[in-house]
């Protein structure tokens, strides 16, 4: 048995390819690496598949696509895996011509039903040779050879857009593959209102804070109403939403500590409010796993009768475990598609 995904084991397939200095876009198992030949720079998005790369001492683990370990021609061949969002792969893509040296190649592998036949187009456009090398385990692997870019600057990648909600508007930071990316999302607005007609007191944390949304919301609408903000810290596991929450509270001029973390095990502070509206996707499967950890430990960071408020889609069982796990449930609202719950800690 293997606990590789099947794009790793296809790369396995064809490590023949992997010649030179090499990095690798998007990779999430230390399992591989141990595998390939020599060493190199893998990168994650991911914090929790960041951390676990950590370890080998003949590969650098790096978090996200801006940091200090990426520069400009430090690669021979670049390994690029297929993102959830195609938006996303053509930023991998602009990364890796920037960090491949003259005469260096690209390697694109993914799953047929992660769009790797649409990937081939993308590859087009910066590689004039791109040929199709294997095609095993429902993968396909492509190869081709870009000339180098001389910049890259992920601030290039930006995506501003407005929000505005009961009467607080600010821009959000966006960039490829961030979750609900140009758009206020429904269940988002709705716990907006909510926290307009039923304040919060802080300090207050949001958890999977996604591009800050609700941190910059609620300072701002504390400032119109001529109160103090108290700064809203927020946490999330993918290197885009840390980078674009910080965008979004430096331009707003709110603030708050955001961080990296998978769940709440990089948080140390206490709270009197925790808000969320978590993730419930792997992929395009369901999967509550991560919100499931996050209520059996939301209590530990709660003050004494704190509240954890979370919006979550209607179907979903989460009453259940704040219950269990933080205190008495109260439902604040409930349609068809979301609720809003509010649980106060024993």
């Amino acid at each position: 048995m293997t606990d590789l995904s099947n794009s790793h084991e296809a790369l396995l397939r064809n490590r023949d390819l992997l010649t030179g200095r090499l990095v690798l876009l998007g990779v999430s198992s230390p399992a591989l690496i141990a595998r390939l030949p020599a060493g190199g720079i893998a990168v994650s998005e991911r914090w929790g598949d960041y951390q676990q790369l950590d370890g080998n001492p003949h590969w650098q683990p790096v978090f996200g696509y801006a940091a200090d370990a990426l520069a400009a021609g430090i690669a021979d061949t670049v390994v690029i895996f297929m993102p959830k969002a195609k938006a996303e792969l053509a930023l991998r893509l602009g990364l890796a011509r920037w960090l491949l040296a003259p005469g260096g190649k690209v390697v694109v592998v993914g799953e047929k039903k992660e769009g790797i036949a649409g990937a081939v187009t993308l590859l087009k456009n910066i590689a004039d040779d791109p040929v199709k090398v294997d095609s095993a385990r429902h993968c396909q692997v492509w190869l081709g050879h870009p000339q180098p870019a001389t910049t890259f600057d992920l601030a290039d990648w930006h995506q501003w857009h407005p929000v505005e909600r009961a009467g607080v508007g600010f821009r959000v930071c966006g960039l490829p593959g961030i979750f609900s990316d140009g758009r206020l999302d429904d269940g988002t607005a709705l716990l907006l209102d909510w926290l307009a007609r039923s304040p919060v007191r802080g300090p207050v944390l949001d958890f999977a804070c996604g591009a800050g949304v609700i941190g910059t919301w609620l300072q701002l609408w504390q400032r119109q109403r001529g109160e103090t903000p108290a700064p809203v810290d927020g946490v999330d596991v993918q290197a885009q939403a840390v980078w674009c929450a910080r965008e979004t509270y430096r331009e707003a001029g709110v603030e708050g500590d955001i961080r990296a973390s998978d769940g709440l095990a990089g948080v140390t502070g206490h709270y009197r409010t925790i808000l969320s509206n978590p993730p419930f996707h792997t992929g395009v499967r369901t999967d509550t796993g991560i919100t499931a950890r996050f209520l059996q430990d939301a209590a530990r960071h709660l003050l004494p009768g704190g509240e954890l408020r979370l919006v979550a889609n209607t179907f979903l069982p989460y009453e259940e475990p704040m219950k269990r796990f933080v205190g008495p449930v109260a439902v604040l609202h409930r349609d068809k598609r979301f609720t809003i719950y509010s649980a106060k800690r024993h």
